[in-house]
């Protein structure tokens, strides 16, 4: 006795299709959040160092890292049913990002508002021609 065939419902082939055209746009933001980084400090030391030192570039990075966390912030709100969850997250979040920008970026700078311009030794060697 064999079993027949069960045909699938389209609906579940949308919901499937949605559902890879999804992680396609999770797995592209993935690839820009990661590249950000190395693809910003190609600015140019002068526009870089206008454009990321101080307080323009503590916001702009902070605006950044909150868009980036927006889609575990609405996972974490539909996995527990409340705000609460996101809201805690969205605190860590902030005291990690103020811990990182007040007291170990400052550490590291010296504490001084004048951006060092200079490029590191070999940081040319992974640049093409």
């Amino acid at each position: 006795m064999t079993a027949a065939p069960v045909a699938v419902p389209a609906r579940g082939r949308l919901s499937a299709a949605v559902a890879r055209v999804w992680s396609g746009v999770l797995a592209v933001w993935g690839v820009v959040t990661g590249l950000a980084p190395h693809v910003l400090h190609h600015v140019g030391p002068l526009a870089g160092a206008a454009l990321l030192a101080g307080a323009t570039g503590t916001a702009l990075f902070a605006a950044i890292g909150f868009l980036a966390a927006i889609p575990l912030l609405l996972r974490l709100h539909r996995r527990f049913a409340t705000w609460k969850a996101p809201a805690i997250a969205l605190a860590v979040f902030v005291a990690m990002f103020s811990l990182s920008t007040f007291l170990i970026g400052s550490a590291i700078t010296g504490g001084s508002d004048n951006p060092n311009l200079e490029q590191p030794g070999g940081h040319l060697g992974h640049h093409p021609k």
